[in-house]
């Protein structure tokens, strides 16, 4: 039986994370020199500062652009203050064009993103398009990767992704729930919120995790899960688990 199949964007089929992350890097680098004669503010310290800024901010107001850059504008004063170093315009200026650079990376595919698609298209599945973030910048990695081939008009990009957004796209789509599945690579956004709706779920581990992305589950699956290293595995790993149904 043709299966319903929602993919996750970022960090599933094109890489995202590596970009964040090099980004980051280059944030540290620059609050390592600023901040040289403070010997408690290290790398570490820098690093988790951030991200808790960065989670907080995607906590309360769902993935909003200006929640990257603006985490590093509120590391940068926190510890302007905490030390009692002078803020510089030029320093601030620099870090949001930092911040925001990040969205300005080609969309990078996966290696096995248009054979997997591929695949399924090919055994007869349908496939939907399911990500988080900015409607703008989402809609722009679909159209330089031309996924519309692969996914039609089957594409939802939701500020907020979670557990009520899936569930409303279900319900909205009249979608058969012992036959629809969920491909991501965040177990917070893409597993917990499919488990708990009653459908399928494949985490597809990323080479690189935010942490954001990282929690406990706690929800019974009702289906299938199956956590697989690779996305090429994703048919074979639908296929397998048919065919052990009664």
């Amino acid at each position: 039986m043709p299966q319903t199949i929602l993919f996750d964007l970022d960090d599933t089929l094109i890489h995202c994370n590596k970009y964040f992350n090099l980004v980051i890097d280059q944030f540290v680098d620059a609050m390592l020199v600023w901040f040289a004669s403070y010997p408690d503010l290290t790398e570490g310290v820098i690093r988790q500062k951030q991200s808790e800024i960065d989670i907080a901010g995607v906590q309360a107001s769902g993935f909003m652009s200006d929640h990257f850059p603006q985490s590093f504008l509120d590391t940068y004063i926190d510890f302007s203050r905490l030390t009692g170093r002078s803020e510089d315009s030029n320093e601030i200026d620099l870090l949001w064009s930092m911040g925001q650079s990040v969205y300005e990376q080609e969309a990078e595919p996966y290696p096995d993103m248009e054979q997997t698609l591929e695949t399924l298209l090919a055994a007869g599945h349908e496939l939907h398009l399911y990500t988080g973030g900015e409607p703008l910048i989402q809609q722009r990695k679909v159209d330089r990767l031309q996924l519309q081939r692969f996914f039609g008009e089957r594409i939802y990009i939701r500020q907020h992704k979670n557990t009520e957004a899936l569930e409303q796209i279900l319900i909205d789509g009249g979608f058969d729930r012992a036959n629809t599945w969920m491909i991501g690579n965040s177990i917070r956004t893409d597993v917990v919120p499919a488990l708990t709706a009653g459908i399928h779920a494949i985490h597809v581990e990323a080479k690189t995790e935010w942490l954001y992305n990282i929690i406990h589950i706690e929800v019974e699956p009702k289906g299938a899960f199956l956590q697989l290293q690779h996305l090429r595995d994703v048919p074979s790993g639908i296929d397998n688990y048919r065919q052990q149904l009664p």
